[in-house]
């Protein structure tokens, strides 16, 4: 496996915790302070500041701090592009599994 593939397994790893999905979607509307993003995700705050801090790590986040308050922005905006189409994905095979077991429940 190639640096390159080892560094998409950790971007996609980085986008597989419900967690860090729910930070991202907050981030939606731009940057915002971490003071902000844990009450909004409703998560411990150090539990929310480790997401935050793997999802920087791994190229995912932007940070910037301003006096004592810190600021999280998504670094790339392709990442909603990737959330978006894995929810796509979710969406569709949901209706087509509960077709499966609407037309298996008739036979």
């Amino acid at each position: 496996m190639s640096s390159a593939d080892h560094y998409l397994a950790d971007v996609l790893k980085s986008l597989s915790q419900p967690t860090r999905l729910k930070i991202i979607d907050f981030l939606r509307n731009g940057e915002r302070c971490v003071c902000e993003i844990f009450p909004a995700i409703d998560e411990e705050q150090s539990n929310t500041s480790r997401h935050l801090s793997y999802m920087q790590t791994h190229g995912i986040l932007s940070r910037r701090k301003e006096g004592v308050k810190i600021f999280y922005s998504v670094k790339h905006p392709e990442v909603f592009e990737i959330i978006d189409l894995a929810g796509r994905i979710v969406q569709r095979e949901t209706e087509l599994r509960s077709g499966v077991v609407k037309e298996s429940r008739r036979g």
